[in-house]
C-alpha cells in the first residue's frame, strides 16, 4: 500500500503515548467486587517495585459504553490492518449526543504505521494520537510486544456508517488505497455489539516524569449477554518516546512484566479485544495482530 506524507503536527511522526494493555480472562468478572479485586493485586505488585500508585477517589464509578466495528463482509479494512469504531457513552442509562469515531492503522511494524496519514477530510476537531500498544507474548506470559497504532478520533453527533467504502474513503483518504470496490458495503462486524464497562482506579509514577492512568475494563456481548474479556491497561502520554528516561521506561516495563507473572490465573494470551469480535464465530481470524 502506498501512502502519502504525514502531517499530524509531528514532522518525524514520533510516538507520544505508550499504552500497555493485558486481557484478563473473562470468567474472572463474575460479580462487581472482581474490579477492586484485581486492583488491589496490581496495587500490591506496583508497591513491591517501588512503582508509586495512586487510587483515585470514585475508583469504581462504573461506565458503560457501547463499541461497534464495521468493516466490509469480507473484512477487508482489518485484513490491511484498519480498524473503524463507533464508541457511544452513557450517562444515568441513557445514550449521549455525541459519538466517538476512531479510525486506526494498526501495525507491528513502527515506521510502516508511521507512514500512513489517518487525517480526515471533513470540517470540525479531530485527535491524531500515534501509540506505541504494549501487549504481552501471544503464547508467553511475562513477555512484551508492540503495535503501533496510528488513530484519528472525531466526536460528532452525525455517524454513519453502513454505507459504502467509498464514503467512508472520501473522509479518510488512505483507506482509497485498499484494493477493494469503492461501492463495497460496510457493516457491522460480525453483527456483534459491545457493552464495555470500564472504571479507571488510578494512576502510576514510575519517576522521571513518566506517569500513567490505569483502566479495567470489561467486555460483554450485549446480544447473548456473555463476557468476552477484560482488560487492565495503563497508558503515559509525552513529548516524545525518546524523551523517556531509560531508568523509568524499564521500570515500567519490569511492572508490566510483573501484573503478568505474578496473578497468571487473570490473563488471557493470544489475542486482541478487536481481533475477539472479527472471530467471533469463526474459526480463523484475519489481521495483522
Amino acid at each position: 500500500m502506498s501512502q502519502s506524507s504525514v502531517t499530524d503536527g509531528h514532522p518525524l511522526d514520533k510516538i507520544h503515548y505508550r499504552e500497555y494493555k493485558i486481557l484478563l480472562r473473562p470468567e474472572r468478572f463474575i460479580r462487581p467486587e472482581r474490579f477492586e479485586e484485581y486492583w488491589r493485586i496490581v496495587h500490591d505488585i506496583a508497591k513491591k517495585l517501588d512503582v508509586k500508585v495512586t487510587t483515585n477517589h470514585d475508583a469504581f464509578n462504573r461506565m458503560v459504553r457501547e463499541v461497534l466495528f464495521y468493516d466490509t463482509p469480507e473484512f477487508d479494512l482489518y485484513r490491511n490492518a484498519f480498524i473503524l469504531r463507533k464508541r457511544t457513552f452513557y450517562k444515568d442509562g441513557w445514550p449521549e449526543i455525541d459519538h466517538e469515531l476512531a479510525v486506526k492503522f494498526r501495525h507491528r511494524d513502527m515506521d510502516t504505521a508511521a507512514a500512513v496519514d489517518i487525517h480526515p477530510r471533513l470540517e470540525g476537531r479531530s485527535e491524531i494520537k500515534f501509540k506505541d500498544e504494549v501487549l504481552p507474548l501471544k503464547d508467553e506470559i511475562g513477555g512484551i510486544r508492540s503495535l503501533f497504532s496510528h488513530n484519528c478520533v472525531l466526536t460528532t453527533p452525525k455517524i454513519v456508517l453502513d454505507q459504502g467504502l467509498e464514503d467512508i474513503a472520501s473522509v479518510f483518504p488512505a483507506m482509497g488505497a485498499i484494493d477493494v470496490s469503492p461501492k463495497t458495503k460496510i457493516e457491522l462486524v460480525n453483527n456483534v455489539a459491545v457493552e464495555e464497562v470500564q472504571v479507571d482506579p488510578g494512576h502510576f509514577d514510575f519517576g522521571h516524569g513518566l506517569e500513567a492512568k490505569a483502566t479495567i475494563a470489561l467486555w460483554r456481548n450485549r446480544a447473548s449477554e456473555t463476557s468476552l474479556v477484560g482488560e487492565f491497561a495503563f497508558q503515559a502520554k509525552f513529548h516524545r518516546l525518546d524523551d523517556l528516561h531509560h531508568k523509568a521506561k524499564a521500570r515500567s516495563e519490569e511492572f508490566f512484566r510483573a501484573v503478568q507473572t505474578h496473578a497468571p490465573e487473570w490473563v488471557q494470551l493470544g489475542t486482541t479485544k478487536t481481533a475477539m469480535v472479527y472471530g467471533i464465530g469463526r474459526s480463523e481470524t484475519p489481521g495483522h495482530e
